[in-house]
């Protein structure tokens, strides 16, 4: 299907991948009014046939091309490990199907420009699913900018924390994603967003390292960054996913401000004010077999399942993008060029804290 044909009156669905998020896109899809069809892939059959059952699924495979070129199949969803990206997407866009991937787009440069080179020459769209841009908060922010309630933007100041068990999670399946490749992104995707228009132009970083050097792999603890953009605007962004095991958050805490010369916004999105304690423990999110006695509820980063159905970022955009293939209808997504641009942004951060030395970006 190419982006031009889109208004479908069904949709034929492959998730590809059937890890956290995987399974999380593939109930979402089994859920949806206009999904007639939904194949499920894996490398490990069986976590395909796994989820293939929980959601009522058509098909399972352990053959990514197989559950991409399948005739039912009119879009695909690729939830591989961030490494991985680049083979299914690439598939899919060969084949005409349009994309929604997880972020980041890939974990280099050459992998990015490779995707997007694929989706230009086939004429096949994609999103890169940033999810933080679908929740409330964040939208009623883009809005308020759009209203010009702000002004210009001088600067914005933003951090995130989590915990060292969720880390460990992440670098178990993609040993070279950095908090800052993976994390980090979603508050640069932010950033860039807030300031669309306006190129990032150089980035200074500093970054520690002892927790997780420690167990062996080449990641650091804290990060700090500065990046400004051609206007001036100072962005300040810093990311520790370090914090002991057992801290209440169950994703990502973090806050975000931004400075104009005619307004301000505030948002403490650490979500300390819906706090969960019980004596029988609950169960991470994220993390298996970690329960924690005290939560702070609504911290998970992707989606919740509450009362028989999931909520939060995730769940809005993975709505949003099969309404978007139903109708039509414009839908904020990260584009191609958006992803690629948090891409370089968030590379140049690792570099300039490894290097210590600041870093241009390209025009």
């Amino acid at each position: 299907m190419r982006s031009g044909e889109l208004k479908r009156e069904h949709l034929g669905v492959a998730v590809i991948g059937c890890g956290r998020i995987g399974t999380l896109r593939a109930s979402l899809a089994a859920r949806y009014p206009g999904v007639n069809f939904l194949a499920v892939s894996d490398a490990e059959q069986h976590r395909a046939d796994i989820l293939a059952q929980r959601t009522g699924a058509d098909f399972s495979t352990d053959d990514n091309l197989a559950a991409i070129t399948h005739p039912d199949v009119n879009t695909v969803i690729v939830s591989t490990p961030e490494h991985d990206h680049r083979e299914a997407i690439v598939q899919a866009l060969e084949a005409g199907k349009p994309v929604l991937i997880e972020k980041p787009i890939a974990l280099t440069l050459a992998d990015a420009d490779a995707i997007i080179e694929t989706a230009e020459r086939t004429g096949t769209e994609f999103r890169v699913g940033y999810s933080r841009r679908h929740e409330r908060r964040w939208m009623m922010t883009k809005e308020q900018l759009l209203q010009g309630r702000l002004g210009e933007v001088l600067g914005i100041q933003s951090r995130v924390y989590n915990t060292r068990a969720q880390m460990l999670q992440i670098l178990e399946r993609s040993p070279t994603a950095t908090p800052v490749l993976d994390a980090l992104t979603y508050y640069v995707d932010l950033t860039c967003w807030f300031l669309e228009g306006i190129r990032p132009v150089e980035v200074v970083a500093r970054s520690n390292a002892k927790v997780f050097a420690g167990l062996g792999y080449e990641v650091d603890d804290v990060t700090w960054a500065i990046i400004t953009f051609e206007s001036g605007a100072v962005v300040n962004l810093g990311i520790c996913y370090a914090l002991p095991a057992k801290y209440p958050t169950v994703g990502q805490s973090s806050r975000f401000e931004i400075l104009g010369d005619e307004g301000v916004i505030l948002l403490d999105v650490d979500n300390k004010d819906s706090l969960l304690y019980t004596d029988n423990g609950a169960p991470h999110t994220y993390v298996p077999d970690h329960n924690i006695n005290l939560m702070f509820m609504q911290t998970t980063s992707a989606a919740d399942y509450a009362v028989g159905d999931y909520w939060g970022g995730l769940a809005n955009e993975t709505r949003s993008w099969f309404d978007h293939l139903m109708t039509g209808q414009e839908i904020p997504h990260t584009t191609p060029a958006e992803a690629r641009r948090t891409l370089e942004v968030t590379l140049a951060i690792d570099e300039a804290a490894k290097t210590r030395q600041p870093v241009t970006l390209s025009p």
